[in-house]
């Protein structure tokens, strides 16, 4: 295994590529208890036209096959119930699906060969029937509606519906239940083998263990799957423009709620990926983070009790998420755009914020659940181990960051306000 210095950490991180493609990250950690495992595949609810491997024509599956997928994992050919499995020692378990990954987890402090071993060899086992695939649609469809009844959920959705204009992202990840009602087990064999071939997974390994067992017990159970290709995926043509700049929905809530999108053109300087992301995140912490002064004027002026932010960085797009709830989501809009539109930067804040990010990595790295989400995000976003996350950070510059922060147009936004009958 090739030896990766966490620079900054003091911290070793082990990385192997298999001969089919797998890409095996290790962090040993010989002053703890516990162990995390996630086996993933770079494949999530985002991609539904592709070329299937071994085939030559495009095709479209339903929306949300790759959540669907994640759930018939767990119900093997062999009957055993693989969370009965783990719970057996003492171990945890789950699964999740994103836009742009799949993950199977296992985590506990027993038996580490032995559920890292189950963990790989069930991923690779898929078993669907007419069924098994029937029953699901049922389950499936109860879970849509549960999270349709959630109002920060829903306020999500259809901002993104009102961002974007084909780009799968406007859907969500479980699909919808026409949708899921048309999914067949074909649909999902199809999707399997297309994209749960080594050369698209990652297997990240986080805690207490023998790195040389583990490694062992990867080539044992993984190094003799094949290497099937990769699926071609059908290039998005998103527009820049959002495809609603305003819209209001009536829903049952006891405080209003407030979204806003700002859909950002790509910046087009000569740093890293990895640079430019930080410095949009800089961006926007500066702006709207915990400590901003903007928080703590619109607190004053009783126009806001949560605040949350998120950024999705797309090829040739960042969408920077604003969303909160407030009794006045009118004139909260009128003060994001003054923010947006007369904010100055200054340097004691940017540096003081650095370094606050540095003892962030230095406290995640200690955290077992933090710090393989880290890895495991920054990877699939990067391609690499972000082994100089600390030294990037330490080195942004304060005139790059306004450069970038003059370059972007917030006036492309969409904004949707969420309100009960008759209030607000």
């Amino acid at each position: 295994m090739k030896e990766i210095k966490l620079k900054g950490l003091d911290i070793d991180c082990y990385y192997e590529k298999l001969d089919n493609g797998l890409d095996v990250i290790m962090l040993p950690y010989s002053d703890k208890k516990n162990y995390f495992i996630s086996y993933a595949t770079k494949y999530g609810s985002e991609v539904s036209k592709f070329i299937p491997v071994g085939q030559d024509e495009m095709i479209k599956v339903p929306d949300g096959v790759a959540h669907f997928l994640e759930h018939k994992m767990f119900e093997q050919e062999d009957g055993i119930d693989p969370f009965s499995f783990f719970s057996e020692s003492g171990t945890g378990s789950n699964a999740s699906t994103s836009f742009d990954f799949t993950q199977y987890i296992c985590y506990g402090t027993k038996e580490f060969e032995k559920n890292l071993k189950y963990l790989l060899s069930f991923v690779n086992k898929p078993y669907y029937t007419d069924e098994n695939v029937e029953k699901e649609k049922g389950i499936i469809a109860e879970e849509l509606k549960m999270y349709d009844d959630i109002a920060d959920f829903k306020l999500e959705m259809r901002l993104r519906e009102n961002v974007y204009h084909v780009h799968p992202r406007r859907i969500d990840i479980g699909g919808s239940i026409p949708e899921i009602m048309k999914i067949t087990k074909e649909d999902l064999y199809t999707c399997y083998n297309s994209f749960y071939s080594p050369n698209n997974m990652v297997l990240l390994i986080v805690g207490n263990f023998d790195r040389n067992k583990a490694m062992e017990i990867v080539r044992e159970v993984v190094s003799p799957i094949k290497n099937r290709g990769d699926a071609v995926i059908d290039k998005i043509d998103e527009k820049l423009e959002v495809r609603e700049k305003y819209d209001e929905i009536i829903y049952p809530v006891d405080v209003c709620k407030l979204g806003v999108g700002f859909k950002l053109s790509s910046i087009e300087l000569d740093i890293s990926k990895e640079e430019k992301d930080l410095y949009l995140q800089m961006i926007s912490n500066l702006m709207f983070g915990a400590s901003s002064e903007f928080r703590e004027r619109v607190r004053n002026m009783k126009l806001l009790s949560n605040l949350y932010t998120e950024w999705e960085f797309l090829d040739n797009l960042n969408t920077f998420y604003l969303m909160a709830s407030s009794d006045n989501p009118y004139d909260l809009v009128k003060e994001i755009e003054e923010e947006v539109n007369n904010f100055k930067f200054d340097k004691i804040s940017f540096e003081r914020m650095k370094k606050v990010w540095i003892a962030n990595e230095v406290r995640m790295i200690d955290d077992i659940d933090l710090s393989i989400n880290s890895l495991l995000d920054d990877y699939l976003k990067y391609g690499r181990v972000f082994d100089d996350k600390i030294e990037v950070i330490r080195n942004l510059d304060f005139n790059t960051l306004v450069s970038i922060f003059e370059k972007l147009d917030f006036s492309n936004k969409s904004v949707l306000i969420m309100k009960r009958e008759k209030t607000c």
